[in-house]
């Protein structure tokens, strides 16, 4: 059997304003950001692929360098797009745009993706990795609905109530047989504020 991890990590907390592919982290986010990378550190990751967006890459890059790596960023990793504008969508409108797409995977805003568009070029990359990463450890920096959407693919139960139950950040680790998944185990703790 060759064994293959793949690790979801979910980006930190970042600005509520600003454009989608250059918002950064929190102050939180990059605190979170160094917890993410000392819980890889115990996972002996071979390799980290990242979204293009920053929030991401900025999540996931310590990690890289702990291994003496550069993140690999790959385009088709982005969060899903949800419409024409470069803008984030707010959460006024984003959570019943996210219960619309999982009801009709087809559904989209003009200019925007749907579920079943996103899941389609997420997957792809994600076979890819399955297949040049054969038996070693891969981080992605990644986002909620993409991830939910790459982790439905193998496994129905990752739906709109997995992904609201997600936090930023969030780590799964998916095992895998060859392009079979077998094993999925969330590894973030989220810490609770001193009060």
């Amino acid at each position: 059997m060759s064994t293959t991890m793949i690790y979801m990590v979910r980006h930190g907390d970042s600005p509520k304003d600003g454009k989608e592919r250059t918002r950064g982290l929190t102050g939180k986010g990059l605190l979170d950001a160094q917890r993410i990378t000392d819980r890889l550190k115990e996972e002996k990751v071979d390799v980290v692929v990242s979204s293009p967006y920053l929030r991401s890459i900025l999540t996931v890059e310590k990690a890289g360098q702990q291994i003496g790596k550069e993140v690999v960023v790959i385009e088709d990793l982005k969060e899903r797009i949800f419409s024409s504008a470069a803008e984030r969508v707010s959460d006024k409108e984003l959570v019943p745009l996210l219960e619309k797409s999982f009801l009709d995977p087809q559904f989209s805003l003009q200019g925007g993706e749907s579920n079943a568009d996103c899941q389609k070029r997420a997957v792809n990359v994600l076979k890819g990795l399955l297949d040049t990463y054969r038996g070693k450890k891969v981080v992605v920096g990644t986002h909620g609905a993409i991830m939910t959407l790459m982790m439905a693919h193998f496994d129905p139960r990752f739906d709109l109530k997995f992904l609201h139950r997600t936090s930023k950040p969030d780590i799964y680790r998916m095992e895998f047989d060859g392009q079979e998944l077998v094993n999925v185990q969330r590894l973030w703790e989220v810490s609770t504020p001193v009060q």
